[in-house]
């Protein structure tokens, strides 16, 4: 079997191409090109943290408010004005900026319902990050109350406010469970040909496509599945040799051709185990 690209002429086995499919568009993919598949917090949950921001918020300006009175109500007006102006800064925007920095992405609510605010690129978010959204927050969380937060998270693909859209952030849940894929299994039919074909090392965005269409290949539709499984052995095809043999069907190939990567990966880290025994006695 030779692959073809989808809409076009029949391509040699061997020749060079590239791969971007199979990543979902929820997947961030790091500088080292792994796939990271962080789940966006719910719109529940979003809300949830929000309100306890929200009264959190409100409870220590109230605090600061009181403080700022009784220190400064029978000094001098311009004084207790700079201190009411001073408590609603620290309250609403330096504290809460503060702790986002320090925490690397965490205010009290997202400590309580296990949230992590992160970059668009899945990184951990900085001061910038921090201080645009706790100043867009003053406006939309603290006086509006939170409404034009949840009106914009409720139309957002990732459940982002305002905040989160100008600073190129979102929130992640850090507690979920994570299920590993069963291993996908060697074709039999073609269990010969990958014993003794020379697999070179696959770049990551590739063996990343493959792996993760494989694993997802269910939940594609039937001619989507036929192209993409077209694609990606056209794809693999200048780091395997021999091609495979006349007739088999893409997906077995690409199946293939992982389950003996994973099999060779075993046998390789087994010995190095033993070779670590050998010289540790």
């Amino acid at each position: 079997m030779y692959p073809q690209q989808v809409g076009g002429p029949p391509v040699a086995w061997g020749q060079g191409a590239s791969a971007t499919v199979g990543v979902g568009r929820d997947d961030q993919v790091s500088g080292e090109a792994v796939a990271l598949d962080l789940p966006a917090a719910s719109f529940g949950l979003r809300v949830v943290s929000g309100l306890i921001d929200l009264v959190l918020g409100y409870l220590l300006l109230i605090f600061l408010l009181y403080l700022s009175y009784k220190l400064a109500h029978n000094v001098d007006a311009a004084l207790l004005g700079a201190c009411v102006t001073l408590s609603s800064v620290l309250a609403l925007a330096a504290l809460p900026t503060t702790l986002e920095t320090t925490t690397r992405g965490k205010t009290v609510g997202h400590w309580v319902l296990g949230l992590r605010t992160v970059r668009e690129d899945a990184g951990p978010i900085r001061f910038r990050h921090a201080l645009t959204r706790a100043m867009i927050g003053v406006v939309e969380i603290y006086t509006f109350f939170g409404v034009p937060a949840m009106i914009c998270a409720a139309i957002n693909r990732r459940n982002k406010r305002v905040g989160d859209l100008v600073a190129g952030t979102y929130v992640i849940r850090e507690r979920f469970t994570l299920t590993l894929p069963e291993p996908v299994p060697m074709p039999p039919h073609l269990a010969s040909w990958t014993a003794t074909a020379d697999i070179a090392p696959l770049p990551a965005p590739v063996a990343i496509s493959v792996r993760q269409f494989l694993i997802r290949r269910d939940g594609y539709t039937p001619p989507a599945r036929a192209a993409l499984a077209q694609r990606l052995t056209f794809a693999i095809a200048p780091y395997v040799a021999p091609a495979p043999p006349a007739g088999a069907p893409a997906e077995d190939i690409l199946a293939a051709v992982m389950a003996q990567r994973r099999a060779r990966d075993g046998e390789r880290l087994a010995r190095d185990e033993r070779l670590r025994e050998r010289l540790l006695r």
